[in-house]
Order: structure tokens, then C-alpha cells, then sequence
């Protein structure tokens, strides 16, 4: 595990533009002002960022597909030592956090910031004056056979879902086929053909399912995190959905119903009007289908370190569908984007 200065005045803003709202750490909210009740955007911790070693940035090949630096912080004014255990270190070798001053003067704040592989998953707890704790301010979550609750977080490019369960990614997968411009036999030949061609360093994107670009994942990685307020919406949708479809064919799984049985649900979907639907549960199935198809477009479409659009499958596609007169790509993504996937040096991710 590498662990890195981190500028003090560059914690306290983040932290002063996400934390200082009232309640910070999940005390009760003043009567007075229950609005400030919750940090906001909790998602944005631990701080996830881009890394590249400066020798690496002398040399202008920087390895930002490999690495990030995150920044794990906690407050307390009454705190006299917060260390943390975790997964990037040994579990057995609590790590300190150091205070963060400003003007020399303690703020309550304390920080550690470690350099750390993409696509992981990792678990942690703080040790507050040698007390367990989670950390009151990262809603991410996981809860191990044995019973445990740590809080995680996962690294750019993580190919793995964290909230849906099977049968969800199952269906929404299936929903996602016929939002994407993937369902041509030119289309699906193009994505096979270029998945094959991928580098052995490129292939850790790639999902057990038979994703097309990974927009399934890219939606729950997005749930789990940024999107975290729309999960109700999934959840809930996703099992008037797999009710209605298995209403409609009781002999598959819903997932599996014909294309066309699909088509007439989001027909009635964008009508606002699906039979079977309890809008008791849900008022508008409209609202739930604009919702999909803007997260599934972005996951297809976004960059890779998000989860979703694997190996950039989605931009070489773009690349070879939109060309000028003379045969040249209209969309020349590799020229924004740093190597090894692109070939632009000057960008770090």
C-alpha cells in the first residue's frame, strides 16, 4: 500500500463544499432546521481521483487506467487517534489518518490518502480511540457471511455489480437491448469482432454476462454511488415489470419473453399506461422508462472508468458507423482520451 502528502487546503474545501451543513457525522438534526440533516453527496466518499506518478507525467504517459488515489476522512472534535483497517493494507496493521491543520491549528478533520489498483472492491472500518466504527459519512455498504457490516467503496473500471441482484441485472439487461443501436446483425458482429481484438490489459472489463457494452453495470456501479436516490425507483419498477411480463407469458422467465411482447411494455410505458401496473406502488411508468433509457444511454456511451461502455467498445462503434465522404471517422475518440486506449498524452482521466 502507497500512501501520498495530500494538500491540506484541497481536503478542508472538498470537504467544507460537502460536509459543513449542519449535522456531519449522523447526529440528529436540529428541530430547527431539519434540512440539514445528512452530508451532501455523501457518494463523494472516500475522495476517488485520477492518479499519476510525476515521473510517469515527466515521461507523458500517464497510467491513469491503472491507478487512483483516494483520500479516506473522518471528523471528530473529541477524537484523539483514528486509525483505519481495510483491504488495501493488512487487517492485522491499523493505519493512522493524520489531523488536517489549517493555519497550524487542528480543524477536527483527519485524512489518509493511499494509491490503489482499478477495479477493486474494498472494505474498511475507522478505529476512533480503538473503537470500531464505520464511516457515518459513505453509504456504501457490504455485510459478510459471518455477519459483519463494513463500509466499501469500489475503484474506477469496476466490472462487478453491487446492489442489483441476478435476476434484476437479468432484466434489465433485456430492457437495455432494445434501447441501444446494438440489435443489427452489422452491429452485433462489429462488438464481437472488437472484443476479440481486445489486449490482454484491457480485458479485466470484461462482465461475466453477455453484456453488449456494459450499460448494466455501469447502472449499478452508478446506483451504488451518484444514483444512489434512484434505487427505490429500481426497485420497485423492476418487479412490476417482471410481474406484468410474467402475467403476459407465465411459461419464461421474464427476461426471456419475445421482442415483441417487450415493445408493446415500453409502448405502454411511454404511454403512461401499462395494464398490470399498480400505481399505487409506482404513479408513473413513464418516469421510470425516461429514467432507463438516460442511464442506459450514458453507460453505453461514457467513459470506461464509470463501468459501463467496456474497452470503449461503445466509441469504437461510433467511430466505424459515422464516417465523411472520404471514408474518414467522424468521431475520432482516441484523440481525447489518454493512452493506452486513446493517444492523447496530455489527458490524465
Amino acid at each position: 500500500m502507497e500512501i501520498i502528502d495530500k494538500d491540506p487546503t484541497e481536503i478542508l474545501n472538498y470537504c467544507s463544499k460537502y460536509l459543513a451543513r449542519g449535522d456531519r457525522f449522523g447526529q440528529p438534526a436540529p428541530m430547527s432546521n431539519p434540512a440539514l440533516s445528512t452530508p451532501s453527496e455523501a457518494w463523494r466518499f472516500p475522495i476517488l481521483e485520477s492518479y499519476a506518478r510525476p515521473q510517469v507525467l515527466e515521461r507523458l504517459a500517464p497510467p491513469s487506467y491503472e491507478l487512483n488515489a483516494v483520500t479516506l476522512v473522518y471528523w471528530s472534535l473529541e477524537a484523539a487517534d483514528v486509525q483505519v483497517v481495510g483491504t488495501f493494507g493488512k487487517l492485522y496493521e491499523p493505519v493512522p489518518l493524520a489531523p488536517v491543520l489549517f493555519e497550524g491549528e487542528p480543524t477536527g478533520y483527519f485524512s489518509l490518502t493511499v494509491v490503489l489498483p482499478i477495479a477493486v472492491l474494498y472494505r474498511y472500518r475507522f478505529l476512533v480511540d480503538g473503537q470500531q466504527r464505520l464511516d457515518p459519512v459513505n453509504p456504501q455498504r457490504t455485510t459478510l457471511a459471518n455477519g459483519k457490516e463494513w463500509s466499501c467503496f469500489f475503484t474506477d473500471f469496476y466490472p462487478h455489480p453491487t446492489v442489483f441482484e441476478e435476476w434484476e441485472l437479468r432484466l434489465i439487461y433485456r430492457l437495455a437491448q432494445q434501447i441501444l443501436p446494438f440489435q443489427t446483425a452489422g452491429a452485433s458482429n462489429f462488438l464481437k469482432r472488437f472484443y476479440s481484438n481486445l489486449k490482454p490489459t484491457e480485458k479485466h472489463v470484461t462482465y461475466v454476462m453477455d453484456q453488449t457494452v456494459g450499460e448494466v453495470n455501469y447502472i449499478d456501479n452508478a446506483l451504488a454511488r451518484e444514483e444512489t436516490h434512484h434505487l427505490i425507483d429500481y426497485r420497485i419498477c423492476l418487479d412490476q415489470i417482471d410481474r406484468v411480463l410474467r402475467q403476459r407469458n407465465p411459461f419464461v422467465e421474464s427476461w426471456e419473453v419475445s421482442r415483441e411482447l417487450i415493445l408493446e411494455l415500453y409502448d405502454e410505458m411511454a404511454a403512461d399506461n401499462v395494464s398490470g401496473w399498480d400505481k399505487q406502488k409506482y404513479n408513473s411508468p413513464r418516469y421510470f422508462l425516461e429514467l432507463l433509457r438516460r442511464h442506459v444511454i450514458i453507460g453505453a456511451f461514457c467513459h470506461p472508468k464509470y463501468g459501463g461502455n467496456y474497452g470503449a467498445g461503445g466509441w469504437a462503434y461510433l467511430q466505424e458507423r459515422y464516417r465523411d465522404d472520404d471514408g474518414q471517422t467522424l468521431y475520432d475518440w482516441p484523440a481525447a482520451i489518454e493512452p493506452p486506449t486513446g493517444r492523447n498524452e496530455d489527458y490524465i482521466g
